[in-house]
């Protein structure tokens, strides 16, 4: 607390109310400040499985939370939920742009679900594993390929707006009913975008400054990181405060915290919650290496190595006892101020006043307008109270669950008919959230068949579990199917539909991890993006399909756009080509086509017969009269790694038979 000006809150130094400092026994304890903490978003993946584990133990035992990151978490995690000692479910789940792990089941196993929009250490990049530190226990969570470096996309494929960012609150609330928070970066301008983040109904706003996450972060991402966190939080406290949105939503801050000073500084500057990730480490036995991206960490944390890993010797105990002795500096801090709780303190910026050091270039910065306060006296500084309209539902959704629920629990077949509207959105969300909850994968007792008339609207059948069928007469908006882990869906057009009809809009499929997906029709741009299970059998698609695609089988019978199969690597996509527009469409630098081998089109008759079945394809019935024929039109996209194995393979089966 006494060092040189290396920061901007080493230029501030705190001023005690005109009423002067209250004993401490009455400001509220230690431990009901530290309910207040979390733990940085740090992945299992980027952490070993027994430091990510005690950091969610840990801070379940102080009831604060911790976050998971975006590499997913392992489902026997879950189940420890609630219990007095050994909880080590994340009550924070990330959700990313990879959407790594993002499964119905790990959606409703949280509290809180935050969107990373942005990061800290490297603003407008996504996050970044290296292929050595993806084990066959990392690639089994995140639903990828061992060995295969992992990056996420820098935009979510799913945001483009502030309509979209809206969009998916909504969805992510129909699941379970958690809290949403949005991750963004503190940088300039930040204010206005947190403004729009809490006008889409998020409840929590989270401002990353530029010292957290540097960890495993390329030099060129560490060198063009964000800006201070003080520059971010006093920005959106600002335009929170002047837009009358304070009142209504929590404003959540990291960049480094490590004392009950962060602490305190941050909640003047207007922060209710306050987040910890080197510093957790460091209580956990972090030596700080620097060499989290190289997977030798000696103290067991930032590695997969088995050897490494038995090296660990931290203890949920350990690192409660420091975020105690955090809260305990901050509650006397407090108590120095005035404040009898820090509920009291978030938002008196007048309590701070810029230090003189004698160093002229330290003094030279102006810190005015961080230290500023509201021009209204008695404008709301803190969070208050969640706004009803903050938890939006879908009635459509909700009377799904309530009439479809009962029944598969108690082992009944059922069958429903609705009509349905683009109002209609995240249909099936809210019921594969409780199937998720109570069955997790597994198949419920029963089955649900639910048909629907008419032109959904978005996110239709998102967040699917087995079990349930959803049969759509009409056409879909986009994100049919995102992030679905089960179930099928199945899309056809009205019988007075003429010619080829487009059915399904954009971004379907985005970060599926299992079920199944017939549309008799085309869909919109970036079909499969992310897809790491699910399988889809389309009659034509726009560009960009395949993208990032680690698993799972995709079929389009029809034409495609251009870029198809970029960053793809895992899974497998058949495409019937009668006109050879394929192969310059292809985006060659991860994948590669190739005609079918006999037992590939085997699997392919079955997912077309299927697919004829299901919807009535005309398309598809015309290719099963002639299979022969179509399978000489027939191309097989799969990822490079996959080619090299099936030549291999090939070339030692000739070996051994001379």
């Amino acid at each position: 607390n006494d060092r040189p000006p290396i920061e901007l809150h080493d230029l501030m130094e705190l001023v005690p109310l005109d009423g002067g400092p209250v004993p401490v026994e009455e400001v509220e304890p230690a431990a009901a400040i530290a309910k207040r903490f979390s733990t940085g978003a740090m992945s299992h993946g980027s952490l070993s499985k027994e430091a990510h584990e005690t950091l969610s133990e840990a801070m379940n035992l102080l009831g604060a939370r911790s976050n998971c990151g975006e590499g997913g978490e392992d489902p026997a995690r879950f189940r420890t939920r609630g219990q007095p000692t050994g909880d080590r479910n994340s009550k924070v789940k990330q959700i990313a742009s990879g959407r790594f792990g993002v499964t119905p089941e790990y959606a409703a196993y949280a509290d809180e679900l935050q969107i990373k929009v942005a990061q800290g250490s490297k603003p407008g990049e996504g996050g970044q594993l290296p292929g050595h530190k993806v084990s066959d226990e990392i690639a089994r969570l995140r639903h990828t390929q061992p060995g295969v470096t992992l990056i996420s996309p820098p935009p979510h494929h799913d945001i483009y707006s502030i309509e979209d960012l809206a969009q998916l609150i909504f969805d992510l609330k129909q699941v379970n009913g958690a809290e949403v928070s949005v991750k963004l970066v503190a940088e300039d301008g930040v204010g206005t975008v947190a403004a729009g983040v809490v006008k889409a109904l998020a409840d929590v706003v989270h401002v990353s400054g530029a010292n957290g996450g540097t960890g495993a972060s390329p030099l060129s991402s560490i060198k063009h990181a964000g800006m201070p966190w003080e520059v971010g939080l006093a920005d959106t406290q600002a335009a929170l405060v002047d837009n009358d949105l304070r009142g209504r939503v929590r404003v959540r801050v990291d960049g480094g915290f490590m004392t009950g000073r962060h602490v305190v500084i941050a909640a003047l500057l207007g922060a209710d919650e306050f987040s910890f990730g080197t510093a957790a480490m460091i209580a956990e036995g972090c030596i700080m290496l620097r060499a989290c991206h190289r997977d030798t960490c000696k103290p067991g944390i930032a590695t997969q190595r088995p050897n490494l890993r038995a090296n660990f010797a931290g203890t949920p105990e350990g690192v409660a006892a420091y975020m105690l002795f955090v809260a305990e500096e901050a509650r006397q801090l407090v108590a120095s101020l005035g404040f009898r709780s820090v509920d009291e303190a978030v938002g008196r910026v007048e309590c701070i006043r810029q230090r003189l050091t004698g160093n002229p270039r330290a003094d030279a910065v102006d810190l005015l307008h961080l230290l500023q306060a509201p021009a209204e006296p008695g404008a709301v500084r803190h969070f208050v109270e969640t706004h009803p309209m903050q938890r939006p539902r879908s009635d459509l959704g909700d009377q799904l669950l309530a009439d479809a629920f009962r029944p598969l629990w108690d082992g009944q077949d059922v069958e429903l008919a609705y009509p349905i509207s683009t109002r209609d959105r995240a249909i099936g969300a809210a019921l594969g959230g409780a199937l998720a909850l109570e069955f997790g994968e597994d198949h419920p007792p029963a089955t649900a068949h639910v048909r629907f008339t008419g032109s959904a609207g978005r996110s239709f059948g998102s967040f699917l579990t087995a079990g349930v069928t959803l049969d759509l007469c009409g056409e879909a908006n986009d994100y049919v199917g995102k992030s679905m882990g089960g179930g099928r869906i199945v899309v056809t057009a009205p019988e007075n539909d003429a010619g080829s009809p487009v059915l399904a809009g954009n971004t379907c499929l985005y970060g599926a991890t299992g079920g199944e997906v017939f549309v008799a029709g085309s869909v919109g741009e970036r079909f499969a993006v992310r897809n790491s299970g699910a399988i889809a059998v389309v009659e034509g698609a726009g560009d960009h399909c395949w993208e990032y695609m680690t698993g799972g089988t995709v079929v389009v019978l029809g034409p495609v756009g251009h870029n198809l199969g970029a960053g793809m690597t895992g899974g497998s996509a058949f495409v019937w080509d009668p006109r050879s527009r394929l192969l310059p469409r292809l985006n060659s630098a991860l994948v590669e086509a190739e005609r079918p081998l006999p037992e590939d089109m085997e699997e392919l008759r079955w997912l077309v017969e299927h697919h004829a079945e299901l919807t009535g394809s005309a398309r598809a019935a015309e290719l099963l009269k002639d299979w022969e024929a179509a399978g000489d039109l027939m191309w097989h996209v799969v990822p490079l790694d996959r080619v090299r194995r099936i030549e291999q393979g090939g070339a030692s089966r000739v070996g051994s038979s001379a």
